[in-house]
């Protein structure tokens, strides 16, 4: 069917521009016709799927800025954010004083860890613009917060914003890189 309308339309394009093609010639032309549409269409596939390809790379790329270390506001500890899967973690690295125990915890059993490993963001997903759908546990209250993380300033602070069923209900801390 492909083939015979394409052949229809060469000799309708040769009978316009006033070129004769003979009746043996039609095959010939429609294969040629045939593969500069099939070329045509893998071309403008190849294009769509680098531009994606593009696309994604550069939102992972966003997403993957947050990683690294960070001082809390009081500078009184080091975190290191990093990636597992699609979600990114915060844990404790360093503190003013070593062997600090996790005494405000509400688990009785997690009371004589130790806060430096203590993984306090977790479950963040990013969004395009920020991280969202996590939580950080708060070592100096033993409570745990809904959160949202925002980089700004050329990715050199780090908003957090810890609350309680909705944002505009929370605190906000800032962050440093380390």
């Amino acid at each position: 069917m492909l083939v015979a309308s394409l052949s229809v339309a060469i000799i309708a394009i040769g009978h316009k521009n006033k070129h004769s093609i003979s009746l043996w010639q039609i095959p010939k032309y429609s294969y040629i016709c045939l593969l500069k549409l099939i070329t045509m269409k893998h071309f403008v596939l190849l294009v769509c799927y680098t531009i994606c390809v593009s696309f994604t790379s550069v939102a992972n790329s966003n997403a993957d800025q947050i990683l690294g270390e960070w001082i809390s506001e009081p500078r009184d500890g080091k975190i290191v954010i990093f990636k597992q899967g699609d979600k990114y973690f915060g844990k404790i690295t360093w503190g003013k004083t070593p062997g600090k125990k996790d005494v405000n915890n509400p688990d009785p059993k997690l009371r004589s860890r130790e806060l430096i490993g203590t993984v306090i963001l977790q479950n963040f997903k990013f969004t395009g613009s920020s991280w969202e759908s996590g939580t950080i546990y708060d070592p100096h209250s033993g409570k745990t917060y809904d959160c949202i993380l925002k980089v700004k300033d050329n990715n050199q602070k780090l908003d957090i914003r810890g609350f309680v069923g909705m944002a505009m209900f929370g605190r906000t801390s800032t962050w440093s890189r380390s």
